[in-house]
This record gives C-alpha cells, structure tokens and sequence, in this order.
C-alpha cells in the first residue's frame, strides 16, 4: 500500500510533506506534488502534515478522487515526467510538468 497525493493539493504545493518524508518519495510538479508509489514506505508522515488534506493511503481515498490513484502513478512513467523510480527527490529534480489530469484542472486563484 502506499499514499496517493489527491485534488486539494492542486495549486497549493505547500511542501511541509517534502520536509517529513523520511524517503524522500514526494516529488514536486507544476501544480501539485507527486508520491512515487514504489518509494513510499507507508510511514504516514506526509498525511499527519498536510495542511489542505489531500494525502491519503490508497485505500483510504475518497471516492470523488480515486482518479488519483493512477495520476500519482502515471505521473512518474515515460509518458509525463520521466522520472520513474529516481531514487528519492532532490530539488534538482523538481520539474513543471504535470500529469495531463492536473494539467487540465482549472487554475486557482
């Protein structure tokens, strides 16, 4: 099992996850951060720290963002960013692109 990062994140990126995450499996997008699926530990970390909510263990996610659950995973493929399994995110690896559900998402004030 892991956490999947869902909507309220989007256009929040308040980041305080990147800073508990023991791992290092939350990566930063354009609008939202990503959790990279093999990575996670399934500490739980990110989830007690999040200030909009929007971290949920897999089974856990509501029903209204169960898309998220593939939008977290896809996000690290060929066909988004790229990354993959990169080993733990560094501020080097931090990019703009999205996956293209979040692309899509109407931009927030």
């Amino acid at each position: 099992m892991t956490y999947v990062v869902t909507e309220p994140c989007i256009d929040v990126k308040d980041g305080e996850c990147l800073n508990v995450c023991p791992v290092d499996c939350i990566y930063v997008g354009g609008r939202m951060m990503y959790i990279q699926p093999d990575e996670c530990v399934n500490c739980g970390l990110c989830d007690t720290v999040c200030p909009v909510d929007a971290i949920f263990v897999e089974d856990k996610v509501p029903e209204k963002w169960r898309q998220f659950l593939g939008v977290n995973r896809d996000f690290f493929g060929d066909d988004v960013s790229g990354l993959g399994m990169a080993g733990g995110y560094d501020a080097e690896l931090k990019t703009e692109v999205d996956h293209p559900a979040v692309a899509a998402f109407p931009q927030r004030g």
